[in-house]
């Protein structure tokens, strides 16, 4: 499948492209995978172009019965990271870690360092993942962690993850815009604009 592709996107209005299978629809009938479609197509058809990104969080953790909401984030974003756990704290209970949580030296594993002497604390996704998980989160939401940090924090965390921040230190944390920009589409990655 090619669906990126496409030009008119016939399934959406009941074309059949690929086969959902009856083990698919299985898939859907999961307590939990129910409850959550349920909750997120809710969101959508009450708030579709009326919320932000931010507020539909908020809407579906209530639709979710939820109350420990966990962040994980970028020391980079420390201070989204702190206006956020403010307005959350607002409705739920929230513990937050930072990615250098345990300082532990990225030499200790052999990782590529910035500045090649001295301390340098490694990115620590999987101590995030356990910070969260002693706090009984019932939802985790990631602010700007580094690409690949983002995957292994998601891999070992409890609860299920949402992404608030994408991490673009280039693009003011908005990486869509390298599609939208014609140096980027033309220039940097070769395709014809």
């Amino acid at each position: 499948m090619n669906c990126a592709e496409c030009e008119d996107k016939a399934c959406r209005q009941g074309k059949v492209c690929h086969t959902f299978t009856d083990e698919l629809r299985a898939k859907y009938q999961r307590k939990e995978v129910k409850r959550t479609m349920h909750a997120a197509a809710e969101i959508e058809a009450s708030y579709y172009m009326k919320a932000t990104r931010l507020e539909e969080l908020i809407h579906f953790a209530e639709a979710m019965g939820f109350k420990r909401l966990g962040i994980a984030f970028c020391i980079g974003l420390s201070e989204e990271a702190s206006i956020l756990e403010k307005i959350l704290k607002q409705n739920f209970e929230v513990s937050s870690v930072c990615c250098k949580v345990c300082a532990v030296d990225k030499g200790d594993f052999g990782l590529a360092k910035m500045r090649k002497d001295g301390f340098q604390a490694m990115c620590n996704p999987i101590a995030q993942a356990t910070v969260l998980e002693e706090a009984d989160t019932q939802l985790n939401i990631i602010v700007g962690l580094c690409m690949g940090h983002d995957i292994t924090f998601s891999l070992h965390s409890h609860a299920p993850v949402t992404t608030l921040v994408v991490k673009d230190r280039v693009l003011g944390h908005n990486p869509v815009a390298a599609l939208y920009s014609r140096y980027y589409k033309g220039t940097k990655f070769g395709l014809k604009t």
